[in-house]
């Protein structure tokens, strides 16, 4: 029993072992070596089995993987040794280190490991050391370069291997090779390339060599490298692919202006770039090419509300206060008068000046300061060139007061002088300090008043004024509705009776104005200022989204300057490849376009940094295809009865009027399977802006015909018109259809009696002011009259003896006498030819039925054999021929007419000249010597 006890005593110790172990296993190899080795120590020693150490058990580390790839074996039970080791090959690539725990248990009392005692948990790090089984792997099969000649380089590309191994040792790549011999390059072990000599374009424009690469294992890489080095020749900083010349076809929409242009700066650093492409469209127009319409077409296209006042009209005899001033050719419809600053002035009639009242008005005009070769006045010098000049000076009604205001220049400064009320209120000045005002350019003033609000709009941009109290003594203008324009009024010490005088003496404007217009009322929206200023030509940008980061893109308000900003050299060729100029009109105004094209540049070195010169051309707009205008679906001929055109509405001329407009251009017909090409005309979209209807021969008599429009048509369209006894003309900017609606309306009228037999008109249109027309449409009106309005059926021979004249017809009526024809008839000149050969005809037709008549009196004669030879002789002194004027023309142009059969038919009677015109009869009268008339 005591031994036993003891046994027991000696058997209760636990295995002991370590707490942490290091280990190292080659990526080739299973076995782990330990640090320190692995030993499992048991205080039951050297008892038979409780002594021993029968094995080790793995459990997860922090991983949890750990037990799965590792177990650990013992290799002496009384020592306690073991080894760790693998179960299958590790892969360093995959996963580089391993952690687990591992414990020790003895083999307990017996052979059946009863009772066995277990270790604590010890910590196992094993490292897999790698094995160099990579090589290294360019990251480009090819590498490419291009160097200007002359030049030794530090670097012209660098290479690039890589290598898959775990390890620094294997993965790193120690050094790179080049295996071409005698190549002018040399590479360092960070793949580096440049030349050790310089390179001659032309000597060897490419170079072609290859490159090798090993790891610190000394593998080396499985595949080579090609290098590609291109020499070019010296280089020449600036812009390259400048095109002088661009053509711009109207109706192409935007073209790009440079599509090859890119700048080059010789590896010269620069950290901005600045490009302006300046347009220049000073000479097109107001300031560029713009709608080719009148002012108030213009203002009627952009939606403008309607009521405006045009302070300098054309000059007629309704508006003759501008016939003084001076005019100058314009490209538009617009008429632009030149002030010099001394005595062109124009006065406003009162008559249009009393329309203008109140303190809510508009104020409208095109502007250039200094004129074009216009000489300054000689009284001139040059410290009074500074002086004020007065664009307009008005007094108008407000309710029962008078308010004054006049817009004036001064140097580079715009002033608005307004007075409330002329006989209370203290005047206030609105100033504005402005480069448009004196750069001789043509510019576009709105200026909208809602006093005290006072808006501003130059070129359709908005500008604040300073707003200025004037508190000097200023002497009050008379409580009168009156207006300059060009100039304002003083008192004068000329009396005329007891009454003094006001005339223009100061404050001369000197320059051009056009489209002065004032619109009383609510102000003008700044939608419609931006419309009435807007050019239809100018620089733009293609494609904004495709921008470069750090680029940027500024256009002035009137398209004709555009300033490309950036950093990188890339971004900025790309931009400037896509600098568009864009001409919305389909009729563009051809001609020259001068292009400037400046770059600024900054480098980090300035002394050092390049500059470029500034580059010249020109943009040429062609001339663009002319539209055919086609007018159509009328006459030539109108025949209507006499009495409809005498009714209170007349008779339409044109019912069935059609416009069309067209473009005839050449187009490629292969695509569609045919060979060559063939010319097309395709409709497209027209804006007419006018129409002129107009009496051939002598004016319209305006006590007997007339020319009647619907005038609500005309208003609601908003379309000017001057109706004479000359003709009537249709002005305004619309579409087709509202054109052809206004003409189909046009009506001719006659007063009672006064039908003629003919009256021809002609119709013609015109678009773009003008620049194009359509054919002329003529137009024969015949008034067809019937032989009851006739006094006697001799009248109506009377109107065609005209034809018959005694030298030509001698012959055939030989002893007969015509009557004297009315000279003052008037025969349809369309139908002139028709009667003749008609009543040639005829005369044939009479001769043939003499002679006839004649035989069939002699067989008569010869059947009676004993008539009276006074009985049988026809007596042809006394014969008449009545023939209806109307009845070849009728039957000509379709107007149905009954027609009797010939032979011996034509011998039956007509009962009276009525039904002589119905039946298209000749009704000869034959007197005899008995007296009895005959008729046949």
């Amino acid at each position: 029993r005591a031994l036993r006890l003891l046994f027991l005593l000696f058997a209760g110790h636990k295995p002991w072992i370590e707490t942490e172990y290091q280990g190292i296993v080659m990526e080739n190899d299973n076995t782990v070596l330990l640090n320190p080795p692995l030993f499992a120590l048991d205080k039951d020693a050297p008892l038979h089995y409780a002594g021993e150490i029968c094995g080790f058990r793995v459990h997860n580390g922090p991983s949890g993987s750990g037990s799965v790839q590792f177990e650990a074996v013992v290799l002496d039970r009384s020592t306690g040794e073991g080894l760790v080791r693998s179960k299958e090959p590790l892969d360093c690539e995959s996963q580089r280190e391993h952690s687990f725990t591992i414990q020790a248990y003895d083999c307990g009392e017996g052979p059946d490991g009863v009772n066995s005692k277990k270790s604590h948990k010890a910590t196992v790090h094993v490292r897999v050391n790698d094995v160099n089984e990579f090589s290294p792997v360019f990251v480009e099969r090819r590498y490419e370069a291009s160097v200007p000649e002359g030049r030794l380089f530090d670097r012209i590309v660098r290479v690039e291997a890589l290598d898959a191994d775990c390890s620094p040792q294997y993965s790193q790549i120690c050094f790179y090779d080049i295996i071409t011999p005698n190549v002018p390059f040399a590479i360092d072990n960070d793949g580096n390339i440049k030349n050790t000599e310089p390179l001659d374009s032309k000597r060897q424009r490419i170079h072609t060599f290859w490159v090798t690469a090993f790891d610190c294992g000394k593998n080396r890489a499985q595949a080579d490298a090609q290098v590609v080095v291109t020499v070019k020749p010296s280089c020449k900083p600036g812009w390259i692919g400048w095109t002088k010349r661009v053509e711009y076809t109207p109706g192409s929409g935007s073209i790009p202006l440079f599509p090859s242009l890119h700048l080059e700066t010789c590896e010269e650093t620069v950290w901005n770039i600045q490009a302006t492409v300046e347009l220049q469209t000073g000479h097109i127009g107001k300031g560029c090419d713009r709608d080719s319409y009148s002012d108030r077409s213009v203002r009627r296209l952009c939606g403008a509300v309607r009521g405006e006042v045009d302070l300098l009209p054309p000059p007629s005899p309704a508006a003759n206060w501008t016939s003084a001033l001076p005019t100058l050719p314009s490209s538009d419809s617009s008429l632009i008068f030149s002030f010099n600053g001394s005595n062109h002035v124009a006065v406003v009639p009162d008559s249009v000046v009393s329309a203008l009242s109140g303190d809510h008005f508009t104020l409208q005009l095109w502007m250039r300061r200094g004129g074009a070769n216009i000489q300054p006045a000689t009284t001139q010098t040059r410290g009074n060139r500074k002086e004020e000049e007065t664009i307009v000076c008005s007094t108008v009604r407000n309710d029962d007061s008078f308010s004054h205001y006049s817009l004036s220049v001064h140097g580079c400064r715009l002033s608005l002088f307004y007075w409330p009320d002329v006989s209370a209120a203290r005047p206030v000045k609105f100033l504005w300090k402005l480069e448009q005002v004196c750069d001789s350019e043509w510019h576009h003033l709105s200026l909208s008043v809602q006093f005290p609000s006072v808006t501003l709009y130059v070129d359709g941009v908005t500008f604040d004024p300073a707003l200025i109290h004037d508190n000097g003594a200023i002497p009050n203008p008379a409580p009168r509705q009156r207006m300059f324009i060009g100039a304002c009024w003083g008192e004068t010490n000329m009396l005329r009776g007891s009454r003094t005088t006001r005339r223009p003496d100061s404050h001369h404007y000197h320059g051009l104005l056009s489209g002065v217009t004032v619109r009383p009322g609510s102000v003008e929206p700044h939608s419609v200022v931006e419309c009435l200023y807007a050019c239809r030509e100018g620089l733009d940008f293609g494609d904004l989204e495709t921008l470069g980061s750090g680029m940027k893109v500024h256009v002035n308000p009137s398209q004709s300057v555009l300033v490309l900003e950036g950093d990188d050299i890339e971004s900025f060729n790309r931009a400037v490849q896509q600098v568009t100029y864009r001409n919305s009109l389909r009729f563009a105004t051809p001609g020259v376009r001068p292009l400037k094209l400046t770059t600024s540049l900054r480098c980090f070195n300035e002394e050092s940094c390049l500059s470029l010169k500034q580059l010249e051309g020109y943009l040429v707009v062609l001339q663009p295809d002319a539209p055919q205008i086609s007018l159509s679906g009328v006459g030539p001929h109108l025949a209507r009865p006499a009495p409809e055109f005498e009714g209170p509405r007349g008779v339409p001329l044109f019912p069935e009027l059609r416009i069309v407009c067209s473009l005839s251009h050449a187009v490629n017909t292969a695509a569609q399977g045919m060979e060559g090409g063939a010319l097309m005309s395709d409709a497209v979209a027209h804006t007419l802006d006018g129409c002129e209807v107009q009496p051939l021969g002598e004016e319209l008599n305006p006590e007997r015909e007339e020319l009647l429009v619907d005038m609500d048509v005309v208003r609601e369209r908003g379309l000017e018109i001057i109706n004479t006894t000359a003709y009537i003309a249709i002005t305004g900017a619309e579409s087709i259809s509202v054109y052809e609606d206004v003409l189909r309306s046009v009506r001719y009228r006659l007063a009672k009696g006064s039908a003629r037999f003919e009256r021809r008109f002609r119709l013609s249109c015109s678009e773009m002011n003008g620049r194009y027309t359509s054919n002329e449409l003529t137009l024969e009106v015949n008034f067809l009259h019937s032989l009851d309005s006739l006094y006697h059926p001799s009248h109506l021979l009377a109107s065609q003896q005209q034809f018959l004249h005694p030298s030509h017809h001698a012959g055939e009526l030989s002893g007969h006498t015509l009557p004297n024809p009315h000279r003052n008839s008037v025969v349809p000149g369309a139908a002139t030819v028709i009667i003749m050969v008609c009543v040639g005809f005829l005369v044939v037709m009479v001769i043939l039925g003499v002679f006839r008549i004649r035989s069939i009196h002699r067989r008569g004669e010869g059947a009676r054999g004993g008539a009276k030879e006074g009985s049988s002789q026809w007596d042809d002194s006394a014969l008449t021929i009545i023939v209806n004027p109307m009845e070849s023309y009728e039957s000509r142009m379709g107007i149905s007419a009954d027609t009797e059969g010939e032979g011996e038919e034509d011998e039956e009677v007509a009962e009276s000249p009525d039904d002589a015109s119905d039946d298209q009869r000749i009704i000869i009268k034959k007197e005899g010597r008995d007296g009895n008339a005959r008729r046949y």
